[in-house]
């Protein structure tokens, strides 16, 4: 490397510092708004998605690239989690606003709508990585997911406040496993990490905000709101299953290693075991924070 590549890279790194310094900027004067708006439960979510992503990022950072089995178990913790979450908290909500409606398959509707969305927004993002922008792609991926995740997050806590944390926790606990992901893909490619803190800021950047919007009483639009939220979470749990298959993200991995069909072999019986966890561990919580 020249010494003008090296000022380049030095110059794109501060300008990546500035941007995640910016975005944790906003999250603290966001916050102190929702301390006086008494939006604590958005509050507590986004802070929780923002230490979730960093110190899964930190964690990437100092990892050794070849071991696959926290990969595993991060994936399949938090997949089991959010499908749980999504399934217990969501689907029953948009059945149920959607019978007050009239026809429960309002709420129905939403959760196809919010799946469908979520794979064809995975499809074009996974499009970009193949072409040449003035960006990183990974970055900007996983900043746009955090957005749109606040919002949704926000529209629903702002359309009915009695939820408990629960769902959101469970909603944003891939942000680790996330985060430890980002974090060495961006090490393999030289770029510094410290771009994550952007989209680790991104949930409660567009939560607490959304959450103080007013939201009509109309029971249709509603269930297609909370349909529509579970559908999207219930996609990017499955994104986030652990896939030990030839080509995925962990058979790379697996691929460092002399006998790398063997341990990916046994590696599914982990991916099982750690969704199963993850599953498990929401219905626990439910069970003993329910009066």
């Amino acid at each position: 490397m020249d010494i003008n590549e090296s000022s380049e890279v030095n110059n794109s790194s501060r300008g990546i510092s500035l941007v995640g310094g910016a975005g944790v900027l906003a999250l603290l004067a966001l916050s102190a708004a929702a301390v006086v708006t008494d939006a604590w439960k958005v509050l507590i979510i986004g802070w929780v998605a923002f230490a979730a992503m960093a110190v899964g990022a930190l964690l990437g950072e100092r990892a050794d690239a070849t071991d696959p089995q926290r990969l595993v178990w991060g994936y399949g913790l938090a997949s089991g989690a959010m499908v749980t979450s999504a399934a217990m908290f969501l689907v029953p909500q948009a059945i149920n606003i959607g019978r007050s409606a009239g026809a429960p398959q309002i709420g129905g509707i939403g959760i196809a709508l919010g799946i469908v969305v979520g794979y064809s927004g995975h499809v074009v993002g996974h499009r970009l990585t193949h072409r040449d922008l003035p960006m990183d792609v990974t970055t900007a991926q996983i900043t746009a997911h955090a957005l749109s995740a606040g919002l949704i997050i926000g529209l629903v806590y702002g359309s009915m406040p009695t939820l408990g944390l629960l769902l959101g926790l469970a909603i944003v606990s891939h942000k680790g496993p996330a985060g430890y992901a980002a974090a060495r893909r961006l090490r393999r490619n030289g770029k510094p990490v410290s771009a994550l803190l952007l989209p680790a800021a991104g949930v409660g950047i567009t939560a607490i905000p959304t959450a103080a919007l007013p939201i009509p009483g109309i029971d249709a639009l509603n269930a297609v709101v909370f349909g529509f939220a579970a559908g999207i979470f219930l996609h990017v749990a499955m994104d986030f299953l652990p896939v030990c298959e030839a080509g995925s993200e962990i058979d790379q991995v697996c691929s460092l290693h002399e006998e790398s069909h063997e341990l990916l072999d046994r590696l599914r019986v982990h991916a099982v075991g750690s969704t199963v966890v993850g599953a498990a561990a929401v219905v626990v919580a439910w069970f003993f924070v329910t009066p």
